[in-house]
This record gives C-alpha cells, sequence and structure tokens, in this order.
C-alpha cells in the first residue's frame, strides 16, 4: 500500500453546510445533525494519498468533505488511471458499503482532501430512530445512479466531441453565461474518456467555429444554440 495512505486525524465536526450539500433539502433537524455527528468520522489526505482500494472490504459510506478525490484504476504499470474526479462536499461511495461488497475502484486524493465516513452498521441503527434519514440517503444514492446512467449513456451513444458540448451545456443555462472550470484538464478529460491532448483539440475546434472563448479558468458559451444542435445531433 501506499507510504502516503496513512490519514490524519482531525475533527469530528462537520459543517451544517456540508450534510447539505450530501444530504439535500429540507434542512436536517437539529436531532438528525447531531445524530450524524456523533456517528461520522473525518480524516485527512495528503495529494497523493489512497483513500481506499479496489477490493477492499466497504465499511463506510465516503463522502468528500473538501479537495478532490480521483476514482480510477491502478494499471499493471502501477500507475493510477483517472476515471472520475470527485470535488467536495460530495459522495465519494454510498453504495458499497450497504451490500457489503468491495469497492469496485480505487480512491486517490488529487489534491489534500478531508474525507468523511460513516459507518454503515451504525447509519442502520441511526435510520431507526430517525427514518426521515433513510430518505434523505436513498435519494443521495438515487441521484449518484441517475447520475452515471447518464454519464455511461453519453459514454455509449456520443462521440468525444458531443459529450464536450453536452458538459458545456449541463453547466450553463444562458448564451454568455461563463463556465468555471473546477476540473483540471486531466480530470475533465478523464471524465469525458479522452485524453487531455484530445480535450484540447476539441476546444480549439470549438473556439475555431465561435461556439465558446476560453478565458483562463472559464469558458464563456457564444452560442447555445449551436452547442445544442452539436450535443443532439
Amino acid at each position: 500500500m501506499d507510504t502516503a495512505t496513512a490519514p490524519t486525524a482531525v475533527s469530528t465536526s462537520v459543517p451544517f453546510p456540508v450534510w447539505a450539500s450530501l444530504l439535500g433539502q429540507p434542512a436536517v433537524s437539529g436531532d438528525e445533525l447531531l445524530a450524524l455527528q456523533r456517528l461520522a468520522s473525518t480524516r485527512r489526505l495528503a495529494a497523493g494519498a489512497t483513500a481506499f482500494v479496489r477490493g477492499q472490504v466497504a465499511l463506510n459510506l465516503v463522502a468528500v468533505v473538501s479537495g478532490v478525490v480521483g476514482l480510477g484504476t491502478r494499471g499493471d504499470d502501477q500507475l493510477f488511471h483517472l476515471e472520475r474526479a470527485v470535488h467536495g462536499p460530495q459522495w465519494l461511495d454510498i453504495s458499497s458499503a450497504w451490500i457489503c461488497g468491495g469497492y469496485a475502484q480505487q480512491a486517490q486524493a488529487l489534491s489534500a482532501a478531508v474525507l468523511l465516513e460513516l459507518p454503515v452498521a451504525g447509519v442502520r441503527q441511526m435510520v431507526k430512530q430517525h427514518p426521515l434519514l433513510a430518505d434523505r440517503l436513498l435519494q443521495a444514492l438515487a441521484q449518484t445512479v441517475q447520475n452515471l446512467t447518464g454519464a455511461t449513456h453519453d459514454l455509449m451513444s456520443k462521440d468525444a466531441q458531443k459529450r464536450l458540448a453536452t458538459w458545456l451545456l449541463q453547466r450553463s443555462t444562458d448564451v454568455g453565461l461563463d463556465v468555471a472550470l473546477k476540473e483540471r484538464k486531466r480530470e475533465l478529460a478523464a471524465q469525458l474518456a479522452i485524453t487531455p491532448e484530445t480535450l484540447s483539440r476539441l476546444l480549439r475546434q470549438l473556439m475555431s467555429a465561435g461556439l465558446i472563448e476560453v478565458r483562463g479558468y472559464s469558458i464563456k458559451l457564444l452560442n447555445l444554440a449551436a452547442l445544442q444542435n452539436l450535443a443532439h445531433g
């Protein structure tokens, strides 16, 4: 196992906005928040540290509180191959522990990050006393499944340029609205299942066609209708 995997303990007090992001609306009640805080533990990872490995028995529901953690695989070359980047606050793995299985992917910190872990055994007891939390967790799980289903559909049915156009549209509603680039080029390329070089080429093509304008860490959409035609054509 990587020498960088050793976690650093931090306070188990998780800010309320993190719980709101993970569990949605309506707001978590005081009693629910207290139960969550009692159950939760957090750990800090340095950039490059491994959060969990593929096949490791999953005992916790895991979320990213802050920072960026990548999901992917470690190949025969022993290099980590990024498939998806998770920015906090967001669930990293909310499913594996429920089925008493192993993690399907490896998780590695792409930046300094703080993880939130909820032992599934404790969660099972907690939701008996706070049934609304069970509904919140089901909604979070359903949202995760829906997002992954949509991503899989795009990979199966759209070429790289259409996937990029779809990604841009998902983050914008009006012509001229800047799309903030939270992801590094490598992270975004992994989400789109392309190489960083291909991503750069596709961005240049969209700029040459007058559809977008890249400004540092943001992309301005210049022709929303044309991007919609490209994404759905």
